[in-house]
C-alpha cells in the first residue's frame, strides 16, 4: 500500500512538472512570434518611413532651386531640426541616402501617389502605386548601389526569399553571383532571373560559372591537395551551400560504395530538394580529363540504379575544376548526360569584366534575335 502510494506521489510529481513545462513552451513560442512580427513591422515601418520622406525631399527640392548648393543647405537644415526633436540617426549623409532610396524605388513606379498637406504630419500609407519593401534599411543601403535595375532586382528577390543577412548580401554581391548565373544560361532565363530571382527547375539551373570559393581562405598561388580543397569546404560548409545555391543539403563526404568488389568514393554528395535529387561532386585541382568525366559518369550510373529512389530524379554530377575545355566535355560525354563541370576561383571575379561580358553576350542575343 505504502509502494502504491509512493507511486501515485511520484506520477503526480512528474504530471505537475509536465503541465508547465507545456505551458511554458506555448507562452514562449508566442511571445517569440510577436516579437518577429513586432521587429519586422519595425523594420517594415522604417523603410517606407525613409521612402516616403526621400518624396517628401525631393519635392522640396523640385519646388526651390534645383542647384546643389540648394540641395545641401536644405538637407543640412532638416538634420539639424530633425537631431532636435528625434536625437540621433538624421545625418546629413542619412537624409542624402534617403534621397537616394527614394530616387532610385520610385523609378519603379508608372506614378508615386501624391498626399496632401494635411496628411503631411503621418506617415502615408503604403498603396498600390508604393513599392512593396520586406527587407531592412540596411539591405536596402547595399541594393540602392547597385546600378543595374535587372542585377538589383536579383539580389533584392534572392535575399527576401533565401532570408540573407547583411553579410551575406554583399558578399553575392562581391562575388558577382547574377552575372556568373546569367552567364551561364540562355537570354530567356536571364531575364527571368531579374523577374523572378534563381529559379531551379532544371539540373543545369545549379550551375555556376565560375564557383567563387574565396571564403576557403586558400592562397591562389600556394601549392594545396585535394585532400586539403575538400577539408577547406568542409568546414566553410554553410558558405559553400551559399554558392551552391537554392536547396542543397549536406549528405556526405569520401561517400564509398563497392562495385565488383572495388571500392570507389564520392569527394561530396549532397541533395537538392527543389529538384529532389542527389549531386555528386568531385573536387579536381587541376586540369580536367576525359578520364574525370569517364568516372563521374560511372558515379552517376551508380547512384541512378542503386540508390535514388524511384520518386527522386536522375542524380546530377558536378566535377568542380581549376580548368576546363567546353569542347573536351562535350565531345566526352553523351548529349543528354547529367554531368555538368565548372571552374572554381579562390578569389572574388572582376565584377567590371563579368559586366562587360553579360552586355556582350545580350547584344549578340538581340543582333540575332
Amino acid at each position: 500500500m505504502a509502494k502504491e502510494v509512493k507511486q501515485n506521489s511520484e506520477s503526480g510529481v512528474k504530471s505537475q512538472d509536465k503541465t508547465p513545462a507545456t505551458l511554458f513552451d506555448k507562452v514562449a513560442a508566442l511571445i517569440e512570434q510577436a516579437r518577429t512580427k513586432i521587429a519586422t513591422a519595425v523594420n517594415t515601418a522604417e523603410v517606407y518611413t525613409k521612402f516616403y520622406i526621400g518624396q517628401y525631399i525631393v519635392e522640396e527640392e523640385q519646388e526651390g532651386n534645383k542647384r546643389a548648393a540648394y540641395g545641401k543647405a536644405l538637407l543640412q537644415d532638416l538634420s539639424m531640426r530633425l537631431t532636435e526633436r528625434f536625437g540621433e540617426g538624421w545625418s546629413y549623409q542619412t537624409l542624402r541616402a534617403v534621397r537616394q532610396f527614394y530616387l532610385t524605388y520610385s523609378n519603379m513606379l508608372d506614378s508615386v501617389e501624391q498626399f496632401s498637406d494635411a496628411d503631411s504630419a503621418n506617415v502615408p500609407p503604403a498603396t498600390a502605386s508604393t513599392p512593396h519593401f520586406s527587407l531592412s534599411w540596411s539591405h536596402y543601403l547595399v541594393l540602392m548601389r547597385i546600378k543595374d535595375p535587372n542585377a538589383r532586382s536579383f539580389y533584392e528577390i534572392e535575399c527576401a526569399q533565401q532570408h540573407w543577412s547583411i553579410r551575406q548580401l554583399q558578399r553575392q554581391y562581391n562575388s558577382s553571383l547574377y552575372e556568373r548565373l546569367a552567364l551561364s544560361r540562355n537570354k530567356d532565363e536571364v531575364m527571368r532571373l531579374a523577374k523572378e530571382g534563381q529559379i531551379m527547375e532544371k539540373p543545369s539551373d545549379v550551375i555556376k560559372n565560375p564557383l567563387t570559393l574565396e571564403f576557403l581562405g586558400l592562397k591562389p598561388d600556394e601549392s594545396y591537395t585535394e585532400t586539403k580543397l575538400e577539408n577547406a569546404i568542409i568546414s566553410k560548409m554553410k558558405d559553400f551551400l551559399l554558392e551552391m545555391g537554392k536547396g542543397f543539403l549536406f549528405e556526405a563526404r569520401q561517400k564509398r560504395f563497392t562495385f565488383e568488389e572495388e571500392f570507389f568514393y564520392v569527394d561530396l554528395v549532397l541533395y537538392n530538394r527543389l529538384l529532389q535529387c542527389y549531386c555528386l561532386i568531385d573536387l579536381k585541382i587541376d586540369k580536367l580529363t576525359h578520364q574525370d568525366l569517364g568516372q563521374m559518369q560511372m558515379y552517376v550510373n551508380y547512384f541512378d540504379r542503386h540508390v535514388k529512389q524511384d520518386f527522386e530524379k536522375p542524380t546530377i554530377g558536378i566535377l568542380i575544376c581549376r580548368e576546363k575545355k567546353d569542347a573536351l566535355v562535350e565531345l566526352t560525354l553523351p548529349r543528354d548526360a547529367n554531368i555538368y563541370a565548372t571552374e572554381y576561383s579562390l578569389y572574388l571575379p572582376d565584377k567590371q569584366l563579368l559586366q562587360a561580358k553579360l552586355n556582350e553576350w545580350i547584344a549578340e542575343f538581340e543582333e540575332n534575335g
